[in-house]
Order: C-alpha cells, then sequence, then structure tokens
C-alpha cells in the first residue's frame, strides 16, 4: 500500500500542485447546495440542479466509496496586455479559459494518476475521477481535504497559491488516511462583494449565478436578457473580478506550464480587434480550450454588448462595419443580429 506523501508527491510529478484526501462522510458545506439551488441562485444550470442529490452522496456516485482523491492546479500565468485595467477598449477574458481546455489536460494527468493508483495500491478497489464534469462537489471535498479553505467569493483559497486554482477529484473506494481542514482566512475582508458590478455576491459565501458575469456570458445558451446587458461591461467571456481584488492572490506564484498561457489571439487583442477578427480565427483560438462549448456566434454577442458599454472609438467604428454572413456565418445568426442592433442603439454611429 502507498503513503499519501507518495501519492502526493507523484502527483506534483503529472503536473498537479496541490493533492490530499477528504472523507466522503460528514463533509462541510455539502448540504449548502440543497438550500443553494432551493433559492433559484442555480438559474438554467439544470446538469447541476439535476444532480442535488447525487452531489450531496458520493456513494451514489461511487457505490462503496470511501474516500476522495482532491487534486488542485495553479494556472495563474502572466496576463495578456488586453487584460491591462488602463488599456482602452479592453476585452476581459476569464484567466482560466486563456490557454488549452483544463477538462483535456487534468483528464489525461488524472488518467495517469489512476494508473499509478492501480500499481500501487496492493489490493482491487474502484475508482471514478471527474474534472469539473461529474457529479461531485469539488471545493468542499478540496476543503475537507485541507487543500485551502471557501473564500467569501467561493472559490477555493490556498494560503501559498491564492485562488487561481483547477480542482479535479477521484472517488475511490480505497479507504486512505484524510487531510485535515484549515481556518477560514478572510477575516473582515469585503473586497470581492464589494467589486462585484453585478451585487452577485449576495452575503458572504453566497452567489447568485443568475447574476454572476460568467454565467450571464457563458452559460446564458441564447440571447441575454435585456436587464442584463448592461452589466457585461468589458468581459467578453467570463469574470475574473472577485479573485482579482483578493488579497490571496497578490503575489500568487505563477505557474511555467506552457498549457496555461495565452493563446496569440487573447494576448494583445483589443475589443476593436476581436470584433473584426474573422469567424475563422476566433474558431481556431476557441478550439480546444475551455470556450469552445460557448461557440463564436455567442463570442460576438457578448462582445456586441461589450463594444456599447467601452465607451472606447475603434470598437465602436467596427460595430458599425457590416460583415459578411457567407465569409463569417455568426454575422447571420439571429441573437447577434439581435445583440448587434440593440448594442448600434446604445452608441451613436462613429462617422
Amino acid at each position: 500500500m502507498f503513503s499519501v506523501d507518495s501519492l502526493r508527491d507523484h502527483a506534483l510529478t503529472l503536473g498537479f500542485d496541490l493533492c490530499g484526501i477528504a472523507p466522503v462522510t460528514d463533509v462541510a458545506r455539502l448540504d449548502y447546495l440543497r438550500a443553494w439551488v432551493a433559492k433559484g441562485y442555480a438559474g438554467d444550470l439544470h446538469y447541476l440542479t439535476r444532480s442535488v442529490e447525487a452531489r450531496l452522496d458520493p456513494t451514489q456516485v461511487l457505490p462503496g466509496a470511501r474516500s476522495a482523491i482532491v487534486t488542485g492546479t495553479l494556472y495563474h500565468t502572466d496576463a495578456p496586455l488586453s487584460q491591462a485595467r488602463d488599456t482602452a477598449g479592453v476585452a476581459r477574458i476569464a484567466r482560466y479559459a486563456w490557454g488549452e481546455d483544463y477538462h483535456e489536460v487534468l483528464g489525461r494527468r488524472q488518467h495517469l494518476l489512476l494508473g499509478w493508483l492501480k500499481e500501487h495500491a496492493g489490493a482491487p478497489f474502484e475508482a471514478v475521477g471527474y474534472v469539473d464534469t461529474g457529479p461531485v462537489q469539488e471545493k468542499a471535498l478540496a476543503a475537507a481535504a485541507g487543500l485551502g479553505w471557501i473564500g467569501k467569493h467561493t472559490c477555493l483559497i490556498n494560503q501559498d497559491l491564492g485562488s487561481w486554482l483547477f480542482l479535479s477529484v477521484i472517488l475511490t473506494t480505497l479507504d486512505l488516511p484524510t487531510g485535515t481542514p484549515v481556518p477560514d482566512r478572510c477575516g473582515t475582508c469585503t473586497r470581492c462583494l464589494d467589486v462585484c458590478p453585478t451585487q452577485a455576491i449576495v452575503e458572504p459565501y453566497v452567489v447568485d449565478a443568475t447574476r454572476c458575469l460568467s454565467y450571464i456570458t457563458i452559460e446564458s445558451h441564447e440571447g441575454i436578457a435585456p436587464h442584463a446587458r448592461d452589466w457585461v461591461g468589458s468581459q467578453v467571456y467570463g469574470c475574473d473580478l472577485c479573485q482579482d481584488v483578493c488579497p490571496w492572490n497578490t503575489g500568487a506564484p505563477m505557474t511555467d506550464d506552457p498549457v496555461w498561457v495565452a493563446r496569440p489571439l487573447w494576448r494583445a487583442a483589443t475589443l476593436a480587434q476581436l470584433w473584426q477578427a474573422s469567424d475563422d480565427a476566433l474558431q481556431v483560438s476557441i478550439r480546444h480550450s475551455p470556450m469552445y462549448r460557448t461557440k463564436v456566434w455567442r463570442l460576438r454577442r457578448n462582445l456586441a454588448l461589450a463594444i456599447a458599454a467601452s465607451g472606447d472609438a475603434a470598437a465602436r467604428a467596427a460595430l458599425h462595419e457590416d460583415r459578411d454572413p457567407a465569409t463569417d456565418p455568426s454575422f447571420a445568426h439571429p441573437v447577434v443580429i439581435a445583440h448587434i442592433a440593440w448594442a448600434r442603439k446604445r452608441i451613436r454611429p462613429v462617422m
């Protein structure tokens, strides 16, 4: 049988930055989900609402489950120029989406870790792994494993690495020694609540997803509701504002793993440059990235709203240019057409 230290050491050689063990019973905040869904905070996240009971009881996911092996992976890299706060016509894209698709990258690493487990367990066992795709509550299990605490913005915070972390979980029937939860170190800080432009963090440790810009720009699969369009601001895809201001991310270490480095189109792009990019160029930049599920036409939809909010002359001029749907099919999408029309009405035509 392997030791937890040897498991952790091997996880780090595979590219994970944290590894711990959580029990699958009596996990703090595991029952928080039921009340959260009942308040309507999940919105249209049907994949989540359908799996509430399984998420509350990991043995429904893997019968006989005894332990959860939780890994954390740092994705904090040098920020593209377009993310600078003082850049004109900024197009803000959530940090986790700059590089490769973490589902694919971490899925491969998790597969290798499972192979190591099978080689060193010394006895048969069952296991199933998830990278943000299964009915498990990664943050609650990560906190139970001692990898950090859940902050007031509901992201996991590690004292040494901050909150720029991908979490992944392996449920197993192996009975492994578990970690010890660490204290909540948010203290009296309310920076994440104060910075949220939509007041989506309705109280410490509670986020109303339907007001969150990540939900609005990513999970709104058709048009964005008129009342929410002015909320988008410069957030073209997702939102990192609550993590940007977190003191635990000040001076947080950066990873040199190239898979998380921003792709060329995101590194210095302005709203005008992204709007003028062809559909093909956008498609290449989102392929095998977390942004792929959003599709090009939803990026166009978000960009139109961001340009209307920007006040940037170059972006607004680009918005008023006619584009050929035969060359760029997203401009023929009815939702994109409607959002362009709305955005143009919000700004004066640029001569």
